[in-house]
């Protein structure tokens, strides 16, 4: 009966971590925007914080809770997962053009994060000093990355297609008190839907005497990865190919500083042996995979089909491997 329960605690937990993050993005949006910020500064910060909102949520309760690595493991698990699950999928369904200097720059500094974040883990350890470093990165990112696409909206006089694609997304009219209710239930259903989540994830590993870093690299990456999944799919129908593959590298670089960050800060943790000698090597390979597919050295980058189909069929060879060292 514990076992039914915690399986309908994961679904809900994840049913209500979608629709909550969605509210939590759209309240935020529309508070920004009735402010006068600009769709571009819009779309590369709060929608960007908002895609990994779910995974911060959840790591912040699975460190609280006393299953940090689980939280490491939702934060290299989520990232792998939108690499080669989420822009597989996503490829498969409909080929991806990547056109936007904002992206290209972006690529080179989601890269210097991983390294940084490497490096940080390197001694097997995540302590406080290393949150507090990923977080204030976190917050230098927001800020580059703010200041950087004002400064080439500037220079060009034109839009990015990026900013075009976030202006037709961002939701506009809604009042300002509206916004900010439907901020609050979003971020108050975030922490309810997330301790839900933790409680049910942490039953089935000890149930099965699967580690929480296991768990945290499939489950609970999975399910948190699901709107990032949903939302790249409709962008790419949409033909918004700048907007599918920004929400990756945008959640991927939130993924490791903050998702990564917060349980460092909280309760530090002794990181499983695993995290450095397999799913951390894997990321990176991942997502130097995706900058050979995706970056376009001689003019427009291109994520195809076939390409699309080979980043799938990594997301699976990696399951395997996990699957395998885990009986």
């Amino acid at each position: 009966m514990e076992m039914l329960f915690s399986c309908v605690a994961i679904l809900a937990g994840f049913l209500l971590l979608i629709w909550s993050a969605d509210r939590f993005v759209i309240g935020a949006s529309g508070i920004a925007l009735n402010f006068g910020v600009s769709p571009l500064i819009i779309g590369l910060t709060i929608v960007g914080f908002g895609t990994s909102a779910p995974e911060m949520i959840v790591s912040g309760v699975a460190a609280y809770e006393g299953t940090p690595n689980l939280a490491v493991g939702n934060a290299l698990g989520s990232n792998i997962t939108n690499i080669a699950l989420v822009l597989g999928i996503t490829a498969l369904v409909s080929p991806l053009l990547v056109h936007s200097k904002i992206l290209k720059r972006e690529y080179p500094i989601m890269f210097i994060i991983m390294l940084l974040a490497w490096a940080l883990l390197w001694d097997g350890e995540l302590n406080r000093i290393d949150g507090v470093i990923l977080l204030c990165g976190m917050f230098a990112l927001m800020g580059f990355i703010t200041l950087m696409g004002i400064k080439e909206k500037k220079q060009s006089g034109s839009q990015d297609p990026l900013e075009e694609e976030f202006s037709e997304e961002i939701p506009k009219g809604m009042s300002t008190p509206m916004a900010f209710l439907w901020l609050f239930i979003g971020l108050v259903i975030l922490l309810v839907s997330s301790r839900l989540l933790v409680w049910g994830a942490v039953n089935i590993a000890h149930a099965f005497h699967v580690s929480e870093l296991v768990i945290g690299l499939t489950i609970v990456a999975i399910g948190t990865s699901l709107p990032e999944l949903a939302a790249s799919i409709a962008s790419a129908l949409k033909g918004e190919h700048e907007m599918a593959i920004g929400n990756i590298i945008g959640s991927n670089m939130f993924n490791l500083l903050g998702v990564l960050g917060i349980p460092g800060i909280m309760t530090g943790a002794v990181l499983d042996p695993n995290v450095l000698s397999r799913d951390y090597p894997v990321m990176i390979a991942l997502s130097v995979l995706l900058f050979i597919f995706a970056y376009g050295f001689k003019g427009k980058g291109r994520l195809n089909r076939f390409e699309g189909g080979i980043l799938l069929m990594c997301y699976v060879a990696y399951m395997v491997i996990i699957y395998q060292q885990s009986i």
